[in-house]
């Protein structure tokens, strides 16, 4: 992993974990303090309000799960299959991950849990999506497998085994472009509230364009060199 991976999925895997921080510190600050972007701690948290027989902990919980799956379900929809390849459609997950970020500000905003349902469900939206392109190894909305690479390349260099370099250095940067998301993301809560998350939503937007334009760039080299386009899927 990473040794094949063409330049635009870096900075994409980079640019959307930068994202995903910023919506998942604003979750967190919320009137519910909850994350949206990885699951393993709401599925605890599930665990605990079970046991407590707290069942409007027990509902909100369920439905964060259940958001971020639809999320992921549509994103398997859209896309469809696990090739890495210009033509598939990740423009259209990441304008609808945009506009599901849009839309949860106002429901925020009158403290509604949808609010937090919708920011679930572009988290799986967009960690289905780089799954899809990644082949599962790559994850941009929780870092506990970059975690994980990086403590195993820490093992190599100890024991003298040769170090997956690239493979270590994509996990730093989407590290690193998760924690400058959540500092980020709690700078504009202070200042915006929920409206902060106006900003990833408009990050999101604009990589989607910025991946349409290269998609169709790519495809206008490929015609004049005679290649023909490498796919005919929609963006």
């Amino acid at each position: 992993m990473g040794l094949q991976l063409p330049r635009w999925v870096w900075v994409g895997a980079v640019t959307l974990a930068c994202i995903a921080g910023m919506v998942n510190v604003v979750g967190y600050l919320g009137f519910e303090h909850q994350a949206v972007s990885h699951l393993t701690g709401t599925t605890s948290l599930l665990g605990a309000a079970l046991a407590a027989g707290d069942w409007r902990a027990v509902a909100h919980l369920w439905g964060v799960l259940i958001a971020f799956c639809v999320g992921a379900m549509l994103s398997g929809l859209i896309i469809q299959d696990s090739t890495l390849r210009l033509g598939r459609r990740y423009g259209v997950v990441l304008a609808l991950e945009s506009l599901l970020l849009a839309a949860a500000v106002p429901l925020f905003v009158r403290q509604q849990l949808s609010g937090a349902l919708l920011a679930a469900m572009a988290c799986g939206l967009q960690n289905a999506m780089v799954t899809a392109y990644s082949g599962a190894l790559v994850r941009t909305t929780h870092l506990s497998g970059m975690f994980t690479d990086l403590g195993i390349g820490l093992g190599h260099l100890i024991r003298g085994l040769p170090l997956p370099v690239r493979r270590l250095t994509l996990s730093g940067l989407i590290i690193s472009g998760f924690l400058g998301g959540g500092i980020l993301g709690a700078w504009l809560f202070s200042l915006l509230r929920y409206h902060a998350l106006l900003v990833p939503s408009a990050l999101t937007g604009l990589t989607g364009v910025g991946y349409v334009a290269y998609r169709h760039a790519v495809l206008v080299r490929q015609r004049r060199a005679g290649n023909g386009p490498a796919s005919q899927d929609a963006p």
